[in-house]
């Protein structure tokens, strides 16, 4: 039998992520990164000497950042252990952590204020509350539906995410912005972040909504978007208590390792760290 991808393999396969409850970004990206494999194999057989080549392409041609070709790997591996292709897996490329978090990436808690700052002054109320919301809980994005006008009112959250259910309580001060929110807008009962049709506010739209602000607030675009309120989070919580234990239950991690790569080092303490050693 020749080992081709077709679209029925993928619908077969999307279908099986599903009953594994897989979400729908996770089998999106599962389904986009195999479609770059489709695309270079052109309708061959996918062989090993092929995935070895689709390895090296991806890292010398295309320039791709080891990371980025390991996800479309594993995309690649595992649909070949779902359709019993054996003798066709191809290692993933061994990455060192980083020591500190990058430099152009990393926001730090001057420009989480400046950020909010920049919706208030652009009138996007909604906006700074999400913002804020995202940033003092650690929610991912995709929480939000479960901040509810019932949930504010108890001041804590139960969220259901990733086949793992944990509770969130609301900071105090937040909980109290948000209420006032709910008054103003008639929010009576369930989302409170949602459209006019009572459905929760895309995620796209609310990253893009985000980078409108980046003149205003005076920060680069790159630092700018929701899952870095998260990581701001993380290190915040962990600066204050040293408990990463503690940190990987709040954020909903089954891994250490995974809330680990949260609280990296900034690259200012970072330097100061290793400006501070005085080996010179």
């Amino acid at each position: 039998m020749l080992h081709i991808i077709t679209e029925q393999i993928l619908e077969n396969y999307k279908e099986y992520l599903t009953e594994e409850e897989k979400s729908i970004a996770t089998i999106n990206k599962y389904i986009c990164d195999i479609r770059k494999l489709i695309d270079y194999a052109a309708g061959q057989e996918i062989t090993k000497k092929l995935m070895l080549e689709f390895k090296e392409y991806l890292r010398v041609d295309k320039k791709y950042k080891l990371s980025s070709i390991n996800s479309f790997l594993i995309a690649a591996n595992r649909l070949f252990d779902y359709l019993g292709w054996y003798g066709i897996n191809v290692k993933l490329y061994r990455i060192q952590n980083d020591a500190f978090a990058s430099k152009k990436i990393d926001l730090s808690m001057q420009e989480y204020r400046k950020l909010v700052m920049a919706a208030w002054h652009k009138g996007k109320k909604r906006l700074a509350m999400i913002i804020q919301t995202l940033c003092s809980m650690g929610l991912r994005i995709s929480e939000l539906v479960f901040i509810t006008t019932e949930s504010v009112k108890k001041g804590e959250v139960d969220i259901y995410c990733k086949r793992k259910q944990r509770k969130a309580l609301i900071p105090e001060g937040l909980r109290k912005l948000l209420l006032e929110y709910i008054h103003e807008n008639g929010i009576t009962n369930g989302i409170v972040f949602c459209t006019s049709s009572g459905k929760a506010v895309d995620r796209s739209n609310i990253w893009r909504e985000m980078k409108a602000l980046q003149e205003e607030a005076g920060i680069g675009k790159e630092k700018i978007f929701p899952h870095n309120l998260r990581h701001l989070f993380a290190k915040t919580f962990y600066e204050a208590s040293k408990d990463i234990a503690k940190l990987a239950d709040v954020l909903g991690h089954s891994s250490i390792e995974t809330t680990r790569r949260y609280i990296m080092t900034t690259y200012e303490e970072y330097q100061r760290q290793i400006d501070g050693l005085g080996l010179v």
